[in-house]
């Protein structure tokens, strides 16, 4: 297994990182994109099986009993999310480049048991345009979004755990850097 052939991407909230990962795979559809698994409730337009894979919570315990998770982490204090591993190590094991697209604690844990896997960090522009975004998706109530900017000031933080960093400051450009680090 070439463990060149696995990238995570990762970065604080509202960052876009779902944005540039769906970019690059519609304009390489030879990548495995991973599906994460989680416990929230879907956002208006979200697709299970599409966007995540949304499993109730006695469901995800039997995810993470059975050893199915390549990493798993509860986000923002509130859901869980995870990578299920059989479709990541069979993506590899073909010869396909496969992403990622997960946050701060997953990346420390793939780190951990794929060690030969690249990681990017992707960053916003600047702070305030962090915020822009997170406000601007009208997502979360301002409880959820004060939790997201909160846990975003200490993932900014960690950028140098990373083998590279990517500015999202315009899409295009964030996945062509992408693009350049990604084994296609």
């Amino acid at each position: 297994m070439t463990s060149s052939r696995l990238t995570v991407v990762s970065g604080p909230t509202a960052v876009g990182k779902g944005t540039v990962v769906s970019a690059l795979a519609r304009q390489h559809p030879e990548l495995f994109v991973s599906v994460s698994a989680t416990t929230r409730p879907p956002r208006p337009g979200e697709v299970d099986g599409v966007h995540y894979l949304f499993v109730s919570e006695a469901e995800f315990d039997r995810l993470v009993h059975d050893d199915e998770l390549l990493e798993w982490a509860v986000v923002h204090g509130v859901h869980r999310y995870g990578t299920p591993k059989a479709p990541v190590v069979a993506a590899v094991e073909a010869g396909r480049s496969a992403i990622l697209e997960i946050d701060l604690q997953g990346a420390r844990q793939v780190k951990t048991s794929w060690p030969g896997a690249r990681f990017v960090f992707l960053t916003p522009p600047s702070w305030e345009e962090l915020v822009r975004r997170l406000v601007g998706r009208g997502t979360e109530s301002a409880e959820q979004r004060e939790r997201r900017l909160e846990t975003a000031r200490a993932e900014l933080a960690s950028q140098a755990e990373f083998d590279h960093v990517i500015v999202n400051g315009e899409v295009g450009q964030a996945v062509a850097d992408l693009v350049s680090l990604v084994r296609l």
